[in-house]
């Protein structure tokens, strides 16, 4: 597929019909390559924000933040493994235990904000609000 072809896919994928009836001239003015990418980076970034908002997952403190000498039973490379989402890919789910106040909604938030930042369905860390898409 040669660069003319692959923005007129670009272009279908991203339903621009009316720049693909008038293609020729719109090619000949030299910017239909510079529309193409603005539109598909305002379309990323608006899917991003749309499931982010999604998720509901609300303010949370980044895992860079969280204090790691406290509680003193956190296996921090038990956390930074669900950070690689690789559960996801089994289809297993991940189940945080512990008392109140040691960090566990903080730790779901993150995986959940990872998990969207990769492309994953939006899916709250409160059970009742994920959903298949």
């Amino acid at each position: 597929m040669n660069h003319h072809e692959n923005l007129q896919a670009r272009a279908k994928a991203l339903r621009l019909y009316g720049l693909l009836a008038h293609w020729d001239a719109a090619d000949a003015a030299g910017w239909v390559e510079t529309l193409i990418n603005w539109e598909e980076e305002e379309r990323g970034r608006r899917s991003l924000e749309r499931r982010l908002s999604d998720a509901h997952i609300g303010r949370f403190k980044p895992l860079c933040d969280f204090d790691w000498a406290w509680p003193k039973h956190c296996d921090r490379a038990a956390v930074e493994a669900l950070m690689t989402l690789d559960f996801l890919k089994d289809t297993a789910n991940a189940v945080l235990v512990g008392p109140n106040g040691v960090g566990k909604s903080m730790i779901a938030q993150n995986i959940a904000h990872q998990a969207i930042l990769r492309g994953t369905p939006p899916c709250s860390p409160v059970p009742a609000r994920c959903w298949e898409s």
